[in-house]
């Protein structure tokens, strides 16, 4: 059993705070999501992949430790100004 239950759940939903953490999380949500993207049709090419679309995971693959890297700067910033 995972270790979230739905009877644990804030029937009102997401705070404000966690509307603003998942907002700043979501350049990094977006970077993974084109990087399954690219994965996935590395999967599916007929009958393989091209060179393109190496280079469509490469480039997601950057992005998503680019967007990592950005996201974890801004937090420790934010915790040596608190």
């Amino acid at each position: 059993m995972n270790s979230y239950d739905l009877t644990d759940a804030d029937p009102d939903g997401p705070s404000v705070d966690e509307l603003a953490e998942i907002e700043r999380e979501m350049p990094l949500i977006d970077a993974e999501v084109l990087l399954l993207d690219a994965q996935i049709a590395i999967l599916c090419a007929d009958p393989s992949p091209s060179d393109l679309d190496w280079q469509r995971v490469r480039r997601a693959r950057k992005r998503v430790l680019r967007e990592a890297r950005a996201l974890l700067a801004a937090r420790a910033a934010s915790s040596q100004a608190a």
